[in-house]
């Protein structure tokens, strides 16, 4: 008998694989702008430029690593997918520490330029060693296993970590502020600053040592089959396909043949328009409230510094509850409803932010709404990217590609439109992030409702490839094929 998923202890190892990544994507985008500038003084301009420089890094390496990914062999016996996590996992362990201190040497007289020069490097390192990390871990997923219950199983253990991953930098950083709080140093107080230098710094060390213990857990406990031994069990294993993709673990649509659309036949594509809207609005919406939700609690709630680690751990938290009700009611009233219903809650969270202008503790509340929401419109955005790709890898790559890249340029026209040209925040200052957090929730939530109508109006449908010239608009990919850089 073939077994079709494996053994609990190598799950396990497998799902902690990429617990670093998740530990360090937290904080990129949760404390980066607030540590560049309220804590080492970088002017608005200067903090922006860092982000999306890591962000413009992050989109040219995916795919870039996914091509080489597939074509080196790796590194003797250890597997060219573990090589490709290894050299990643220890970029990151190698840069991550630099982003989040001072740069050595540096002092109050040192030219922003200067430090610019000298972080860009560190962010780079930091980025590559992301996406091959995270390339070679989702790459392993039909190494290991062929079957389609064995991998959203392993998928779902994957996740699982990721929350764990969240919660513990939040948590982490509030004992941090915690344990600064009950000293006896008058310097210290709740407005964040430079003397908080030694939060950020301890809590990258932190996470970079917990990453690093899942990491070694993870190349110690996954072994990476041969591609010889891979087919062959394939083929055992196929015979049990049948049965075991019934129900929700069904395919949302059926299996390609060997014939997959080329990229510049996606482009006549309407659907493919449509979802990439619905698709960059929502990343936008998560991301982007994720990134300026700290900004917005000191500087224009004027709430102490703590803050900064209990909303975004509420916030994570109530979309992590939100999911389990999400899949019913998706089942109940369609996706279509369900994304509505995200939108709505965030929405309703907007309109809060918009009304309420000294929000105090109620921003708890404030955020169970934009967590759920946020959770509920990612989840169901990347569920109709799903139905879109037929195992397109055009799609995957180009909205892969395109996300990160909005995202940094959005926070970059942000931060340049910033009314205050001085370190310290300005009266004007207070009013910049109220409207802000109301824009990249309720206005961006507009811009995807939008195009949910559209979808509405015009249903995800692929014209067949039959309408085009087979020579120009297809090409043979064999289905077993590994599309490693298809990384969301």
């Amino acid at each position: 008998a073939v077994s079709l998923s494996l053994p609990l202890p190598r799950r396990l190892s497998y799902a902690v694989g990429h617990f670093l990544n998740d530990l360090c994507a937290s904080m990129w985008f949760t404390y980066l702008l607030v540590f560049y500038h309220s804590v080492l003084g970088f002017r608005n301009t200067n903090a922006g430029i860092l982000l999306l420089v890591g962000q413009v890094a992050d989109a040219v390496c995916t795919p870039l690593i996914g091509y080489e990914s597939d074509r080196t062999p790796g590194c003797g016996k250890y597997g060219k997918r573990k090589t490709w996590h290894l050299v990643g996992t220890l970029s990151v362990m190698l840069s991550f520490a630099f982003i989040f201190n001072q740069c050595l040497r540096c002092d109050t007289l040192t030219p922003q330029s200067a430090s610019l020069t000298y972080f860009v490097p560190f962010i780079i390192i930091f980025q590559f060693g992301w996406a091959a990390t995270q390339i070679s871990h989702l790459s392993l997923i039909p190494e290991l296993v062929t079957c389609e219950h064995a991998k959203v199983e392993l998928t779902a253990y994957r996740y699982a970590f990721t929350v764990i991953a969240n919660i513990t930098v939040y948590a982490v950083a509030y004992l941090l502020f915690h344990i600064q709080a009950g000293t006896d140093d008058s310097q210290l107080g709740d407005t964040l600053g430079p003397v908080d230098m030694p939060i950020f710094r301890n809590l990258a060390l932190i996470v970079l040592a917990i990453g690093a213990f899942f990491s070694i857990l993870f190349h110690v406990g996954t072994t990476e089959r041969r591609p010889g031994a891979a087919r062959g069990a394939e083929g055992e294993e196929g015979r049990f396909d049948d049965k075991e993709e019934e129900g929700e673990l069904r395919p949302l649509l059926p299996r390609p043949s060997s014939s997959l659309l080329q990229w510049k036949c996606w482009l006549q594509q309407p659907s493919f328009y449509q979802v990439a809207l619905l698709y960059m609005s929502t990343r936008l919406i998560v991301n982007l409230s994720q990134t300026y939700i700290s900004m917005y609690l000191i500087n224009t709630l004027k709430l102490p510094k703590n803050y900064i680690a209990t909303i975004p751990l509420v916030m994570y938290v109530s979309g992590f509850l939100s999911s389990f009700i999400m899949k019913p009611v998706s089942k109940l009233i369609g996706k279509s409803l369900t994304y509505f219903v995200g939108l709505l809650l965030i929405m309703a969270f907007s309109y809060w932010v918009l009304l309420d202008k000294t929000m105090d503790d109620r921003v708890y509340w404030a955020s169970v709404l934009l967590g759920a929401g946020s959770a509920t419109i990612l989840v169901i955005s990347l569920s109709m990217t799903a139905e879109l790709i037929q195992s397109g890898a055009f799609v995957y790559g180009a909205m892969s590609f395109t996300d990160k890249l909005a995202n940094g340029v959005a926070v970059m026209v942000i931060q340049a439109m910033h009314p205050c040209h001085s370190v310290l925040c300005c009266p004007a200052c207070v009013w910049f992030y109220h409207y802000i957090m109301v824009i990249v929730t309720g206005g961006v939530a507009v811009v995807a409702a939008l195009a949910l109508c559209s979808i509405l109006i015009w249903p995800i449908r692929i014209r067949p490839r039959e309408s085009y010239s087979y020579s120009k608009c297809s090409v043979y990919v064999p289905l077993n094929h590994n599309l490693s850089f298809l990384s969301l």
